[in-house]
């Protein structure tokens, strides 16, 4: 089985040669290739990355056109059976590649599988997700009362930050940082592709739930980390803007679940008042401490 480690760069080149070079060290028990989409980076001369990585195929994309179309771009220049989609500021420190795919493949019904992601500062990332609810958001509400619930179980309930990684379980969806999936899963996707709605943020989701309606599971393994960067601007302008098109897709991934119901209506009200209000508090702790709280 040969895995496309697919990697889409835009004005990263030093974080993404890091990257390579983690692969390149660290894959051993299992064939690979690198496939490398350029979206156009203004800063960066792609042609470097070949110089330096002889053995990567370098896609150029003419337009920085997303992060999905990118991928896209990618896995239609990939000769692998597995894919593998891997943001450019991530960091192997172990065979974690073979490790996924050795568990990817017992796992027949399983539509897209991550790993543990973890800060540089060793910060697990909560990259096992679960599906807004209004069960879970009013939950997420009352988290004194959650305490009360045994570890574990509180865990599989909700997942999300009340999970801490440290065991593998389905989930709802997982983050695009970190994806691997089997090539002919594109098939039985929305125009046999990763769905190119969303320019970047919630694409993830997005696929995740598409998968689930093909009859896939989503799986967390938590046998392996890799460190994800994932340095967040802590400009409170950058961060509402962020949290405006968070907000926005992952309305929409609902409404495709929910439809127009009042279920979604009463769904979108708590939640985004909930997400807006706990963004003011971060801004405040910003501005009163200068601590970015994740």
């Amino acid at each position: 089985m040969t895995v496309s480690v697919v990697i889409v760069n835009y004005n990263t080149f030093d974080v993404t040669c890091d990257c390579i070079e983690s692969v390149l060290k660290h894959t051993k028990g299992v064939d690979y290739e690198i496939v490398l989409v350029d979206n156009a980076s203004p800063k960066d001369n792609p042609d470097m990355f070949v110089e330096r990585f002889p053995s990567v195929k370098l896609i150029k994309n003419p337009e920085n056109n997303g992060f999905a179309k990118g991928n896209n771009l990618g896995i239609s220049h990939a000769n692998g059976d597995v894919i593998l989609l891997l943001n450019s500021d991530t960091i192997l420190t172990e065979d974690s590649i073979s490790i996924c795919e050795k568990a990817f493949e017992q796992r027949a019904a399983t539509g897209f599988l991550t790993c543990r992601l973890v800060y540089a500062d060793g910060k697990y990332q909560h990259n096992a997700r679960a599906f807004r609810s209004i069960r879970n958001e009013l939950l997420d509400l009352a988290r004194p009362l959650l305490k009360l619930i045994p570890y574990k179980k509180r865990a599989q309930l909700m997942l999300n930050q009340y999970f801490q990684g440290d065991f593998s379980t389905i989930c709802d969806w997982v983050s695009g940082a970190y994806m691997m999936f089997h090539k002919s899963l594109l098939q039985h996707l929305p125009g046999n592709k990763l769905d190119e709605r969303f320019f970047m943020y919630g694409e993830d989701m997005l696929w995740c739930q598409q998968a689930i309606e093909a009859g896939y599971t989503n799986y967390f393994l938590a046998d392996t980390t890799v460190i994800h960067i994932a340095n967040a601007s802590t400009e409170p302008a950058k961060q509402l803007k962020l949290l405006h098109t968070t907000l926005k897709h992952d309305l929409e991934v609902i409404r495709l679940q929910r439809g127009n119901s009042l279920y979604f209506y009463v769904l979108r009200f708590i939640y985004t008042t909930k997400e807006k209000l706990r963004y003011y508090i971060k801004a405040v702790a910003m501005k009163l401490f200068k601590y970015r709280i994740r």
